[in-house]
């Protein structure tokens, strides 16, 4: 009896998988970078400072979380919890009263994938910049 080949279904499914656990994988290892930052800082007595985020319409929202802006745009930051979160969030008058809570997202090893010159990099780059620009306050 012969094996029939995988259908279109199967193989879009199989690389939709491998792609998930290439993406998990890539997270495991910038998180073990981004545990290394925040040590790093504390350690340097780098004080984590409240977090703002900005809304899609341009305005400036207060957040729930505390730590370091890891781009010089605050537009991604380091939590003092060792999340890593996207400063730019959906939200209206209410999120303008009440400030946003905001979620981690898996942190890549390439910060800004995709996007202009001078906003990508490697993630540890990014972090080392950070320590740096932080010891200059």
């Amino acid at each position: 009896m012969t094996e029939r080949p995988p259908s279109r279904a199967e193989a879009a499914a199989h690389r939709i998988a491998l792609s998930d656990a290439a993406s998990r994988h890539e997270s495991t290892r910038a998180q073990q970078l981004v545990d290394e930052f925040v040590r790093e800082a504390r350690a340097r007595g780098h004080e984590p400072q409240p977090l703002m985020a900005q809304l899609l319409s341009g305005r400036t929202v207060r957040t729930d979380k505390r730590g370091w802006y890891l781009r010089k745009n605050q537009s991604l930051a380091i939590g003092e919890d060792g999340g890593y979160y996207v400063l730019t969030v959906p939200g209206g008058m209410v999120e303008r009263l009440r400030g946003v809570k905001l979620q981690p997202t898996p942190p890549p090893l390439q910060v800004g994938r995709g996007g202009r010159d001078g906003e990508t990099g490697d993630l540890r780059e990014f972090l080392a910049m950070t320590l740096e620009r932080l010891a200059q306050r």
